[in-house]
């Protein structure tokens, strides 16, 4: 039976038009609930901005949250307030964006790079132990996709060597680890708000957390270092007065991302219910497809679902991860590719940082692809990735049967 030509090759593609991989909803209440604070008397820095972070706090079952112009913003802040300088060591997983690395080189510590478990895709507890010594100050787990990170193992050794655990859960807004969300769980918790993420503000990070003196460090950070609180001042001058404490920066959300962010929240679930069940029709029909290996999730947790990422097995197609993921752009679907190992960026590589350092994070990146994966997706939609993957597949299998 003749194989149906690839839109790749000058066939027809499966799509009109193009499909991207994630996109924010925006609808006419969060619009309203803009416009609202437009026409208020605070536009920045006013109680929107703290009503934002009482609501995300009380979702995830956290004391405190602090939100920030970005989330990288939001691991900085984090990475300062739990107090990590020059020569310190800070364990991370290479599978994930820059910024999980990178402010770690803002505070003047040094990115460790644990490997991944080869199942889940998440950093390794068991390469986090290889890597501590006397001058790890801190670990960075990564929610991949929106699974959370072996908490339980992690904790432990965190506790035992006497870390702090900060979580980058970019991914992972109204994730569950064994019944507890994901923000709830380790010392402090990143949040992130881009407008592909699980709810958006636009820009914007959030840092949630139960310790109280993390609480107020990353206040004073995201407004340069400066309180006016008159328990905290070292003199007091009058009622004007205020001190610069810390060398802080300007990262603040206003109140026109934070209304947004607060509109949005009220859609949390939903947006949570359809990424879960879109993930589940993709993993069912994907089931019968020789070539690919679907997520494995934990039993005892519960992915909000951020990435959908199929793993090809290359040794069952005749062309490389490329090749694939040229054809299934050709046929209007936005795949994308996350991530490049950072250790691998040429910044890093400067730095010293080796290729094959993370073997199993290295050869992941060489087989995945993440499809479409967004709540405003139709079911026309849905079914037209499913039927383009299959074609694309099909067309190269090395199957013949």
């Amino acid at each position: 039976m003749k194989k149906e030509e690839l839109a790749l090759h000058g066939g027809n593609p499966i799509r009109d038009s193009y499909l991207p991989y994630g996109k924010q909803w925006i609808d006419d209440e969060d619009v309203k609930a803009v416009i609202d604070v437009l026409k208020s008397d605070f536009i920045t820095t006013g109680p929107t901005i703290f009503n934002f972070e009482k609501e995300i706090a009380e979702f995830v079952g956290a004391k405190y949250a602090v939100a920030f112009s970005s989330g990288t913003a939001a691991l900085h802040a984090a990475c300062f307030a739990a107090g990590i300088k020059e020569n310190d060591e800070v364990i991370t997983t290479s599978m994930t964006f820059a910024a999980s690395s990178n402010c770690i080189l803002y505070v003047g510590g040094s990115p460790v790079f644990a490997d991944i478990d080869p199942n889940t895709y998440n950093i390794s507890p068991q390469s986090i132990k290889s890597n501590i010594n006397e001058k790890t100050k801190a670990i960075i787990t990564v929610d991949f996709t929106g699974q959370p990170a072996e908490y339980d193992e992690i904790l432990s050794l965190a506790k035992d060597h006497g870390i702090i655990v900060i979580d980058d859960a970019a991914h992972a807004l109204g994730a569950a680890y064994k019944e507890k969300y994901v923000g709830s769980i380790g010392d402090m918790t990143m949040f992130s708000f881009h407008p592909v993420k699980h709810i958006t503000t636009g820009e914007g990070g959030m840092i949630t957390t139960n310790n109280e003196d993390y609480y107020e460090k990353l206040l004073l950070f995201r407004s340069h270092g400066i309180t006016r609180d008159s328990l905290k001042l070292k003199d007091h001058q009058g009622p004007w007065y205020y001190e610069m404490q810390e060398l802080g920066f300007n990262y603040r959300m206003t109140d026109i991302q934070a209304a947004l962010g607060l509109s949005q929240v009220k859609k949390l679930n939903t947006f949570l219910n359809k990424r879960r069940e879109f993930a589940k029709k993709y993993t069912e029909s994907f089931a019968d497809v020789d070539a690919i290996l679907t997520p494995y999730q934990q039993s005892d947790s519960n992915s909000s679902w951020h990435l959908y990422i199929i793993r090809l097995k290359l040794e069952k197609l005749n062309a490389d991860r490329t090749e694939i993921f040229k054809a299934l752009q050709k046929e209007n679907i936005g795949v994308n590719v996350h991530y490049i190992p950072v250790h691998l960026h040429p910044f890093y590589q400067q730095l010293g940082y080796e290729k094959g350092s993370c073997p199993n994070a290295e050869k992941l990146y060489q087989e995945i692809i993440t499809l479409p994966l967004f709540p405003r997706m139709s079911e026309q939609d849905l079914n037209d990735v499913i039927a383009g993957v299959k074609k694309v597949i099909s067309y190269y299998s090395t199957d013949l049967s």
